[in-house]
Formats: C-alpha cells, structure tokens, sequence
C-alpha cells in the first residue's frame, strides 16, 4: 500500500489536535507554520533566482539590452497569470491583510498561499523593480489562516496563526526573528497578550531557521560591520533620521499617486502593461540598478563599491567620477519609488520593502560621502548607509522598531543600536506627522475600513451598522393627530418616534421632550397634527455608514438615538446603547 506523506501528516496534526489543550495544540501550529512559511520563503527566493539566471542567461545575447526587455516581458507574464488562471483575483500589498482582520474574519483566501510565490517570482525574477516580501507576508498570512480553518479553530486563534504566518514570512526572508515578530504586531496592530508572543516568537524562530538552514548566507541580504559606533557622530545620525523622514514622505506620495494613475486609467491591463513596461525600461537603460530587488547595489554601497551602480548603464564611462556618481545615488533615491510604482501600477506584483530598503541606503552613503567629501567630518559611510534604511523604513511603514531590530539583525550585532533607534524614530515622526497612515493603510483607513492605532477605533470598525438597526420602531404618520402620538408614547418605552409618509419616506421625528408639556392637554388631542409638532432629526445615519461615523454623528449630536435612511425611506434606529452594548461584546471578545 503507498503511504501518501501529506496525508499522514493531516491525520497526525489532527490526531495531535485531538489530545492536546487548545493551548499546546497552538504551540504546536505555529511551529508548522513556521516550517510551511519557510519552506515558502525558499521557494519564492529560488524560483526569482532561477528565473533571474535563465533570463540573464550570457548566451542569450548582450544583458546591456537584453535587460530593457526582460521587465517588460515579467509584468506581461504576471498580468497573463492574474487574468487566464486567477480569474483577475490577484491582491497586492498589505493593506489586503490588514482589511482581513479589520473585518472579524482573519480569513485569508486559499489561493493565495502559491499565487504570490508565482507571480512576484515572474516580476522581480524577470528585473521588475519591486520587492519580494509583502508577496512573502501575504503568503505567511495565507498559510496560517487556512492552517486554522482546516481545524476548525475561532476568530481570535486564526488571527494568532495568521500572525505567525506573517512574522514566519519576515524572519524566513531576512533571517530576521525579532523584526518578524515586531512587524506582525507592529504593522498589523494586532493587540495580543504577552503570553501570545510565544506562538509568533517560535513560528518566527522556525521560520528563519529553516530558511538558514537551506539558503545559507548567499542569497539573502547580510552585511558585516566596518566601524563601531561612535557618540561623536550623533548630530549626524539626527541629521540622517530628518532626511529619511521627508524622503520617506516623498516615497508615500509619489508611489501612491503613480500607481493611483495606473488604478484609475481606463486602459485595458495589456496596454497599461506596454506603459509602464515601457516606462521602467528607460529608467533602467540609465539606471541598470532599479533592475530587480537591488540588494546587490546595497550592499556595494555598504562595502564601498558605489561604482558598481554605473555597471552597464550609459554613464559608465563616469564610474571614476565621484561627484557624478553621487549625482547618480542622489537621482535614484527620487526616481526609485517610480520605478516601483510602474512595476505595480502597470501590473507587476511586489511590494515596498526591498524599495524602502534601497533607497535607505541609498540616502545613507549620499549623506555621510558629501559630509566626507566636505571635510565637515569624517563619518563612516557603511554604518550610515545601514542605519539609513531603517530610517526610511520607519517612515514607510510606520514601524520603527521592525526598523531597528531588522537592521540589527542583519548586519550580525547591535553595536549600531543607538543610532539606529535616533535615524527610525526621528524619521517614524517626521513621516507621522506629514502622513498619518503608512503607506498601505492610508486608502483603506481613511475610508474608516481598517484598524488605527486608537483602540477604541480598532473594536468600532469591527463592528457593522446593518447589525445594530432596531427595526421594533413605532412610528407616525404626518396626518396623524396628538391623540395618536400620546398612543404611540404609552406603548413604547422610546423618547424618539420617526414620522413617515404612508409609503414609508422619512419626513422628521417627534422628540418626548419637546411634546412633554401638551401631551397630558386633552382638549389639543383632536387639534394639532403629528406634521406640526415634528422637527428635523439631529442627524440622518445609512446603513452603509461606518461605525466611525455613526459615533462621530452621536458626539456632534449629543443624541441618544438616529434614524437609519436609506433612500428616503425610513428603516430603524440605531442607539448608543445598542452600540455600546456590541462594543463591550467585541472587546471581550477581542483579546487573545
């Protein structure tokens, strides 16, 4: 009889759920979740390198062209999967993950547990100018998430798993543990107990374990420290930190608003391909390092090698030129969230990271080579071209301490701790306070559908309308007279009463305060008409309102209760006691 390995290990992991507390069953799936992510994140590294090789392949003919092309022909590939085999389902970047466990499901689609590994692998592997993790998170997120369906377990222990998932993704990535764990928390906000790190912390640790253990050092991001810090330099470091703050800002805006052209051109997808295909191709006939993740690059500059960057571009005959060379560094810190943003926009799949990273260190060497070169001082560029990317990254995602950790991590040591926690906060701040939402979540938490960092707000949004609207109304007509209203009032236990038109259309509310001092009059009951006592309503709610503005409205209103119409018509009333009773529900309900 052939034994078919998946399906044994179906049967243990069940066999396992079966006899171990909930608790120890979740000690157990993050650790497996951890061993998928990583096996994933391998996967995904080897598929773009193996892709990479073949395309760039020295028989083919003269990379100096080829490498025109090659982007072009990735997004096409990318854009021809989405359509053909995923139905145009394809997702990218993170504000999708943080939409899944906004809304009180954490349920992330099975698909998306290889789409991403295919498609980003034919972007980056192919040259487009993206990154690989935000495919990597989501990936993460996919398998812990399903993980966790496929055991039936609840919204809270599937959102711990899709965690795991997350910070598995990170650490596989950059062998990176800590910053895997701090980035799920961080830039999901996912509120835990301490006693929940445990799960992350051993999916993380598996994770990066995993993908040590297979990739090794050679095709993952690491560098080796030249110079220890030195308290001397601290201005300089403050200096770096603002500039990264403002750099990061520009980054946001301009990717968000060249890929916002893309999403609101009304072109068919292969057209919006030839544009940007096109686009990215004469950045890169200048600039032959916006082709790919540019880790390469990153570390040429960190090991003081910037002339590698001039390698096969038309400047090259000006490699030996310092002062156009970073001329050259100082352009591509502007022109790569284009780049980027033509490679999404138009089609590709990738993320941010990989970019924010790049131009981090770009902006790193530029600063402390001009300081150099102006005798200002003497600072040492590769501390400063790695402490500048946790600066822009910081500013990116709003995440200064992934920042840190994950820079101190991959440069072996903490020796550059200080600096690195001056550069990630100043920058945090400065791109706070020009962008109060980071780059992923600002569409979706203006539009009040994802989770902020106010609580209050993150349990509000989990909430929706429709299930608040008390439809048990008594309501009036606008012919109606007083002695119906003083009915109306003896048979509800309401301060509030809706008057309608027969067919339903909302004209006003009648409040009891305002009828208090007729209603016991009953010589006025046959006289005065429900229309003549009626006022406007203190404010108008839909049953598509968010629970953000439902109590935005209660606050300017000071009202106990609102109607909900929908097209003219009536439908219910929404209260704050309603509301506040969902909301104790879901905070309960809510901590892990």
């Amino acid at each position: 009889m052939r034994v078919r390995p998946f399906v044994v290990i179906k049967e243990t992991v069940e066999w396992a759920h079966h006899r171990l507390t909930q608790r120890q069953f979740l000690l157990l799936a993050s650790v497996l979740v951890g061993v998928s992510v990583g096996f994933a994140a391998i996967v995904l590294k080897l598929f773009v390198h193996l892709i990479f090789y073949i395309a760039t392949y020295d028989k083919w003919g003269d990379f100096k062209y080829l490498y025109l092309v090659l982007p072009v022909i990735g997004i096409f590939l990318t854009v021809l999967i989405n359509q053909k085999l995923l139905n145009g389902q394809l997702v990218k970047g993170l504000g999708h993950l943080h939409t899944v466990i906004a809304s009180r499901l954490s349920f992330v689609p099975r698909r998306e547990m290889y789409d991403q590994i295919v498609t980003s692998s034919v972007t980056v592997g192919f040259g487009g100018s993206t990154g690989l993790e935000a495919p990597i998170v989501i990936t993460g997120a996919a398998f812990g998430s399903n993980f966790a369906k496929a055991h039936r377990l609840n919204y809270n222990e599937r959102t711990l798993l899709l965690a795991c998932g997350i910070a598995a993704g990170i650490a596989a990535a950059f062998n990176a543990p800590i910053a895997g764990v701090l980035f799920a928390v961080e830039v999901f906000m996912i509120d835990i107990t301490i006693s929940a790190f445990i799960p992350l912390i051993l999916a993380a640790a598996t994770g990066a374990l995993i993908s040590k253990v297979v990739l090794g050092g050679h095709i993952l991001l690491s560098f080796t420290l030249k110079e220890h810090f030195q308290y001397m330099n601290v201005p300089f470091y403050i200096l770096l930190g603002i500039l990264a703050g403002f750099v990061a800002v520009y980054h946001s805006r301009v990717f968000s608003k060249a890929e916002g052209w893309f999403a609101h051109k009304k072109a068919n997808v292969y057209v919006k391909v030839l544009w940007g295909g096109i686009g990215l191709a004469a950045l890169i006939f200048i600039f032959p390092t916006l082709f790919g993740e540019g880790y390469q690059s990153i570390m040429d500059l960190a090991e003081k090698r910037p002339q590698n960057i001039l390698d096969q571009s038309v400047l090259h005959s000006y490699q030996s030129n310092e002062y156009i060379l970073l001329m050259c560094i100082g352009l591509l810190i502007f022109v790569k969230p284009i780049a980027t943003a033509l490679t999404i926009g138009s089609g590709g799949n990738g993320g941010n990271v990989a970019p924010s990273l790049f131009i981090g260190a770009y902006l790193g060497y530029l600063f402390s080579r001009t300081v150099n070169l102006t005798q200002l001082a003497h600072i040492p560029t590769n501390n400063f071209t790695i402490v500048g990317m946790a600066g822009v990254l910081a500013g990116i995602y709003h995440a200064p301490l992934t920042a840190i950790f994950l820079i101190a991590e991959i440069t072996g040591g903490y020796s550059l701790m200080i600096p690195l926690m001056i550069v990630a906060s100043i920058s945090y701040a400065i791109s706070r306070y020009y962008e109060p939402y980071s780059m992923d979540t600002k569409k979706m938490a203006t539009s009040g559908k994802i989770f902020t960092e106010n609580k209050d707000s993150n349990v509000l949004v989990t909430i929706k309308t429709q299930q608040l609207i008390e439809t048990d109304v008594v309501s009036l007509e606008a012919e109606n007279n007083l002695d119906s209203l003083v009915q109306a009032i003896s048979q509800s236990k309401r301060s509030i009463f809706p008057v309608l038109e027969t067919d339903g259309t909302f004209l006003g509310v009648i409040l009891l305060d305002d009828v208090r001092e007729i209603m016991f009059k009953p010589e006025l009951y046959q006289q005065i008409l429900v229309r003549e006592l009626m006022t406007p309503a203190p404010a108008i709610l839909s049953s598509d309102d968010t629970m953000l503005n439902v109590m935005k409205r209660f606050d300017e209103t000071n009202a106990w209760a609102l109607p909900v119409v929908d097209n003219g018509k009536f439908v219910g009333l929404i209260t704050k006691t309603g509301v506040f009773n969902s909301y104790r529900e879901k905070l309960r309900d809510s901590s892990f």
